[in-house]
């Protein structure tokens, strides 16, 4: 007996090892379909017992498919869509949205030429959106003595500027803005604006570029 008694908890961990294997699997399909369903059920002012009722569920598995903590038939999920008034494909809808990300390492972003660019200015792509109805792009823009004072750019949508180096006067439509380290600057893009006069050099600032993404 004395020597059988080690085996038992060793398998007993090894058990506990796969359980905890399991708890901790990919479940993101399942997450994303609970939460469609809690929140159309929520848009429709329905309690968990009223859904569960018109899906011939129980509160307790309803519950289990909101929290992601079961995987759900395609019966379940008709009965489901059918009681929410949905398309069974809306229960999906997170699940299939495309997350994108852009990771750039130091002084590693595309150095590209907009269009408008005067002689001297650097850009410095940072990244860009693929999906949605806004594009936006992010830039490290950067001027030097080389570089061109040019207040009468344009183009449609919003612009952020932030001063990272340096010291600018920065004109949008009729007014003048003296931007050091720390200052930022949020504006409609469609007037004209860009950089006046160069007062302390070299100057590196953020910007971010917002506007309607044209289709095809």
């Amino acid at each position: 007996m004395a020597g059988q008694s080690p085996r038992g908890p060793k398998k007993a961990g090894a058990e506990g090892a796969g359980d905890a294997a399991d708890e901790g699997r990919d479940n993101r399909l399942e997450v994303a379909i609970g939460r469609q369903v809690r929140l159309f059920r929520q848009q429709l002012d329905m309690t968990v017992v009223e859904l569960a009722k018109l899906a011939a569920l129980s509160p307790g598995m309803l519950s289990k498919i909101e929290n992601g903590m079961t995987s759900p038939s395609l019966a379940t999920l008709r009965s489901l869509s059918s009681a929410l008034n949905v398309p069974v494909t809306a229960l999906f809808r997170k699940f299939e949205e495309q997350r994108d990300a852009t990771f750039v390492r130091a002084g590693e972003g595309l150095l590209i030429e907009r269009r408008g660019t005067r002689s001297g200015h650097q850009y410095h792509l940072l990244g860009h959106s693929l999906g949605g109805a806004v594009a936006q792009e992010p830039y490290l823009v950067t001027l030097t003595e080389e570089s061109e004072v040019f207040p009468l750019f344009q183009h449609p949508g919003s612009e952020f500027i932030y001063v990272l180096e340096g010291e600018v006067l920065y004109r949008h439509a009729d007014k003048t803005y003296r931007l050091r380290p720390g200052d930022s600057l949020f504006f409609d893009a469609d007037a004209p604006h860009g950089p006046e006069e160069l007062i302390a050099l070299p100057v590196r600032l953020l910007s971010v570029i917002a506007q309607p993404r044209e289709e095809g």
